[in-house]
């Protein structure tokens, strides 16, 4: 077995002495992750600002500025230095500090300290650091049975994470149940991954059943087991009904419980349009974390960037940078909210329309927020087959999951979201000739 390196060692105590939990909750590789702060790193920091600086593994020109291509630079408006060198693996400074102030703009009941946010190649990329951290082989994920199908190329395969299902729909709602049931039986470690806007089903809860999420897990640190939360925030903002939960749940569990450890992966892929940029963050909660344990769990994350990727493109950072420090930046982003709510309700009010019509062959799934819905089909129709029917005669792509075809209203003009489900309801009607069942 590989020895622990003591700079790691020093990161494990600090956390061990104050908070023993989040020690246990760490895999055996994150108790061995560490950024390292001596050899290349160190002797690259000691030399800068000096005359003659030959430690860093770029190429500098005479002037001292990055080495570019003007067929490149001439593209760019920005400084040279916020696209050409190297970012940190931590991510850029002056990003992770504002976006962890929009975490607490966004979730104002979040209570007690939340670490400085570590920038990840998207979010994608976030889970995978995630899993690297806390996930041990043959370990449960505790999650909904209806799922982002990623999430098996995330934590099944690389680390060997094994899936415990709960249902995901009661009536209209979250079965709270369900994963109270779950939770109740599983003794020890927990490990629960929640992802609301929910992909693929574009569901958030109310906030009376976010209570009631939240006081599931409660229940189960209160009965001694230790549990990390990982909450997927792709979606987060774009809520379309009233009554449901604005913020994310991250902030009803930050401060509460010591046997709770929440990790928040987010980004500005979806949030702010930039699904090319890659750009996501990393952020960690829990009742009395102290700042010391903060910075250790930030190290150990940016430890396995460095060890993996290095670090996210620097021009992406720069860009949001500079997108969120924009005065125009809230109008135009409630702007593009509005685009998206609209063919929301578009949605809603030709499903409400046509009911009558549709339910022979397909329902909808409860929906109120993010990019996708999802239909049922009847059980004598295969989704499968609706699709292809869909592709080749009517020239419509939707997605099947499980026995469901997941709709991305957000890639789809208002005006055409009732054609979309007229070709769907045809589709149906063209596989099954029969009466429906």
């Amino acid at each position: 077995m590989t020895q622990i390196d003591p700079e790691a060692e020093v990161l494990n105590n600090t956390i061990k002495e104050t908070h023993p939990v989040i020690f246990h909750l760490l895999s055996e590789k994150g108790k061995k992750a560490f950024f390292p702060r001596k050899g290349t790193i160190q002797q690259g920091n000691e030399a800068k600002g000096k005359d003659i600086n030959a430690t860093i593994g770029m190429a500098i020109e005479d002037d001292k500025t990055p080495m570019r291509l003007r067929t490149i630079s001439d593209s760019v408006s920005l400084d040279p230095q916020a696209v050409f060198p190297y970012a940190p693996s931590y991510g850029i400074a002056d990003l992770r500090k504002t976006w962890q102030n929009l975490i607490k703009e966004k979730n104002p009941s979040c209570k007690g300290r939340i670490s400085l946010p570590v920038v990840t190649n998207g979010i994608t990329h976030g889970l995978s650091v995630i899993g690297y951290l806390f996930i041990d082989p043959e370990e449960e994920i505790i999650l909904p049975d209806l799922f982002w199908g990623n999430y098996r190329l995330i934590f099944e395969h690389p680390y060997n994470a094994r899936f415990h299902h709960f249902n995901t729909f009661h009536g209209d709602g979250f079965d709270t149940a369900a994963l109270r049931t779950v939770l109740s039986k599983k003794k020890g470690k927990q490990i629960l991954l929640l992802n609301f806007p929910h992909n693929p089903t574009g569901y958030t809860p109310t906030n009376e059943i976010i209570e009631e999420i939240v006081t599931s897990i409660l229940e189960s640190a209160e009965r001694g087991n230790e549990i990390v939360v990982f909450t997927d925030d792709a979606y987060f903002g774009l809520n379309y009904k009233e009554g449901i939960f604005k913020e994310s749940i991250f902030s009803k569990l930050a401060d509460l419980h010591e046997n709770i450890l929440v990790a928040k992966i987010d980004g500005a892929t979806k949030e702010d349009y930039v699904w090319g940029f890659r750009v996501g963050f990393i952020t960690y909660a829990s009742k009395g974390i102290s700042e010391e344990v903060c910075h250790a769990l930030e190290n150990k994350t940016a430890g396995r960037i460095r060890g993996n990727i290095s670090n996210a493109s620097h021009i992406s950072q720069s860009l949001l940078l500079k997108a969120l420090s924009s005065p125009d930046y809230q109008e135009e982003k409630s702007e593009k909210y509005r685009v998206l709510k609209a063919r929301f309700d578009r949605v809603q009010d030709v499903l409400a329309k046509n009911e009558e019509k549709y339910s022979p062959f397909f329902s909808p799934l409860p929906n109120n927020s993010g990019y996708f819905m999802c239909v049922r089909l009847a059980q004598n129709l295969d989704p499968e087959a609706v699709r292809q029917i869909l592709l080749q005669k009517y020239s419509t792509g939707v997605l099947v999951t499980k026995n469901l075809l997941r709709i991305a209203f957000s890639c789809v003009a208002e005006r055409d979201i009732p054609g979309l489900f007229e070709n769907i309801y045809n589709a149906c009607k063209n596989h099954n000739k029969k009466e429906p069942g």
